[in-house]
């Protein structure tokens, strides 16, 4: 004798209710996502604060100017004597007897703007050659040198992070007329121990050609071994005055932006 199928009334019950569930998902309506409008993706706070440009190379109005054509009052030796570099016609000279000079202000993240000119009556070769130097806080040094006609190690030339990275490209001007760096610069975090969290890192223009495109730095400039990684705080610019024979070259019209 067969076995009658046996359901209990509470599976049928399970049954049905899952059917109705089923249903009544199908047919019920959710909202539909609202059409997309362009305001949607537009957001008006904070507005950008308002910086008047400077006209042919001026300073802007939020920069701090660091030489004006004037005096060296921004700026010191490293012993925090006043900087004794020549000033005539608006410009400034290496004076190579003193040596390196600094801004009395120290600056972290910064946009610099510093023209700079080689002599139109320059000597030597290779090194040798119109060298100086832009040292970012203190310790990262941007390599100025007469490069135009003139060939040395490429991470020693015109631009380079100085023994790390060479510029993307060469553009000189002759000697006798004036070279535009701008550098945009953010300062490196470091971890407790101190090795950098974030590296520094440099993009240079130098006659509105772009030399180092967000180029990290690995570290100090050393002139004899490898970069070092040195912990510290904000840091001066210094200016180079290198050691070589050619004649010194000149600096004019060096502003600074603070980010």
């Amino acid at each position: 004798m067969k076995k009658k199928s046996f359901i209990s009334k509470a599976l049928w019950a399970t049954i049905a209710c899952a059917a109705c569930t089923g249903l009544n998902a199908q047919q019920k309506e959710y909202p539909k996502p609202e059409q997309m409008r362009p305001g949607m993706s537009e957001y008006w706070t904070p507005q950008p604060e308002v910086v008047t440009p400077g006209v042919a190379q001026a300073a802007p109005s939020d920069a701090i100017v660091l030489f004006d054509g004037k005096d060296l009052s921004a700026w010191e030796t490293p012993k925090g004597e006043p900087a004794q570099w020549t000033v005539h016609e608006g410009v400034f000279t290496v004076d190579k007897k003193t040596g390196d000079i600094q801004t009395r202000q120290k600056f972290e993240n910064f946009q610099l703007h510093i023209e700079w000119q080689i002599p139109e009556q320059i000597t030597g070769r290779g090194q040798a050659r119109g060298n100086s130097g832009v040292y970012l806080q203190g310790l990262y040094e941007i390599q100025i040198l007469d490069c135009y006609n003139n060939e040395t190690y490429v991470n020693g030339q015109t631009g380079s992070v100085y023994k790390q990275t060479p510029p993307l490209v060469n553009v000189m001007r002759k000697p006798g007329e004036w070279n535009v760096y701008d550098i945009i610069y953010s300062a490196p975090i470091f971890k407790e121990d101190g090795a950098y969290r974030i590296p520094p890192y440099v993009t240079v223009l130098q006659n509105g050609v772009l030399l180092q495109n967000h180029t990290a730095i690995l570290g100090t400039t050393e002139y004899i071994g490898f970069p070092r990684v040195v912990k510290h705080g904000p840091g001066p610019i210094i200016l180079q005055s290198h050691g070589d024979p050619s004649p010194p070259i000149s600096f004019r019209n060096i502003w600074i932006r603070e980010l």
